[in-house]
């Protein structure tokens, strides 16, 4: 099979397609035809910095596709089925071999396309504000970055359970996009001392959360913009640095600071009921995601330096087939 490989971490030159053999199906899992993958901010990050266990790494750990075969122990799925997936690796391939805890049939009407970027994407938008944010109706988030994916998500959701949201995004176009998602307020964050219109917007008193989904240079503004007792959630890191605080930052205003890994939730009931709720919403069309461009996987180096240079309004995919 074709499949988009990497042989040395680096920048998206590191990518190549390369003839690979095909993945066989172990008893508990299933192969799948891949037909779009969305790219996550995780596979940039692998690509960048993972260190490789074998002598190449197929990025990707998201997409959507059809079910080619079943393992033996397998009942729950079945040939040709249309399913989302998720994988620490792989998914940047034609065939994808995937654990079938991690594989959730599509609902009808649901958007192919649009569905390939549910299960991250959504599925870590909707823990960092409820199973560990404990966001509640009435209360303000401030959505840091709500241009790209997870943005997006965080936006919906919030405002969806009777949140305010203020949302940032790099550009006053941009962040004035946010508000046909949901979006209470906009500001541009690349403005200097941001915090002090977050600060305004809420009376002086500051958000009852943070979603931080870039870290770097904006955390000590970020860091302004939450109340006493606030919560600091850590989505992401998509400048390129981690988020980084100190002793003083959380002491001062009595913070809580979280972090998000959805993708270790996945598999459990819980996870896997987040995921199909999260499907069934966007099938109903309570919930979108804006694809800024579709690359063929011939393509995917450029992709990636898409995803990681341009600023794409939501996600940026891959077509398979």
């Amino acid at each position: 099979m074709k499949a988009v490989i990497y042989r040395r971490c680096g920048g998206p030159d590191v990518l190549e397609l390369a003839d690979v053999p095909d993945p066989v199906p172990g008893p508990d899992q299933v192969l799948i035809a891949v037909d779009y993958v969305s790219i996550e901010g995780g596979d940039l990050l692998h690509r960048r910095s993972t260190p490789l266990t074998a002598e190449y790494n197929i990025p990707g750990y998201q997409a959507m596709g059809r079910v080619l075969q079943t393992g033996r122990k397998v009942q729950s799925l079945s040939v040709g089925e249309r399913v989302l997936a998720f994988h620490w690796s792989g998914s940047h391939a034609e065939k994808w071999c995937v654990e079938a805890q991690h594989v959730f049939p599509l609902p009808q009407g649901i958007d192919p396309a649009m569905a390939s970027t549910v299960a991250t994407t959504f599925g870590t938008a909707s823990d960092a504000l409820f199973e560990f944010g404990h966001l509640k109706a009435g209360e303000t988030v401030f959505v840091q970055g709500g241009a790209g994916g997870v943005g997006l998500a965080l936006i919906q959701l919030a405002a969806r359970a009777g949140a305010r949201v203020i949302a940032s995004a790099s550009g006053a176009e941009r962040a004035a996009r946010l508000l046909d998602f949901g979006a209470d307020h906009v500001i541009d964050h690349r403005a200097p001392g941001f915090s002090a219109e977050v600060l305004a917007l809420t009376g002086g008193r500051g958000c009852d959360m943070v979603c931080d989904l870039a870290g770097g240079a904006t955390v000590p503004e970020l860091m302004k913009c939450i109340r006493y007792r606030g919560r600091y959630i850590v989505v992401g890191s998509a400048s390129g640095e981690r988020a980084s605080f100190g002793f003083n930052d959380l002491v001062r205003k009595a913070l809580t600071c979280q972090g998000v890994l959805f993708g270790a939730e996945m598999g459990t009931a819980r996870g896997r009921a987040v995921v199909r709720g999260l499907l069934a919403d966007m099938a109903a069309g309570h919930l979108r995601m804006p694809v800024d461009r579709i690359f063929p996987l011939d393509q995917a180096a450029q992709a990636h330096e898409y995803a990681e240079t341009a600023h794409p309004f939501g996600r940026v995919l891959l077509q398979v087939t």
